[in-house]
């Protein structure tokens, strides 16, 4: 099976946030899809993690460097696509590019970024859900 997923479950299990264990369970066994914007995504997050001081810059860097182990298959992103879902769910683009990248592949979506898991389940995506 695949399963798309998003930055905030990267950085949640990079930087061992409360839900960490419970994506290491949904994800295990299954490969990981993304959008190539989840790199710039990836590298934003944790410059505004140093920037607020919750990580400093080397923490950041070896957070990256953590990033950069996981398996994760990078898809190509239909550029119409995601910006007609853009505008029908009123959502910014990086979002539809996650969101048009499960419907690609017609697999789940992992996030724990509730507006993005609302607008992907209005687009007829299955959104797994995390439980502690």
């Amino acid at each position: 099976m695949d399963l798309v997923v998003d930055a905030s479950a990267i950085i949640a299990v990079i930087v061992n946030e409360p839900h960490r264990e419970a994506i290491l369970r949904l994800s295990r066994g299954v490969e990981l899809l993304a959008p190539a914007s989840l790199h710039w995504e990836i590298g934003n997050a944790f410059s505004a993690m140093f920037k607020r001081r919750r990580l400093t810059l080397d923490e950041a860097k070896k957070a990256i460097r953590a990033y950069l182990e996981i398996p994760i298959r990078f898809s190509d992103i239909d550029l119409d696509l995601a910006l007609d879902l853009a505008a029908q769910l009123d959502v910014y683009a990086y979002d539809a590019y996650v969101i048009s990248c499960a419907l690609k592949h017609q697999c789940p979506l992992l996030t724990l970024d509730k507006g993005l898991a609302d607008a992907a389940a209005s687009a007829g995506v299955e959104v797994k859900e995390i439980t502690t």
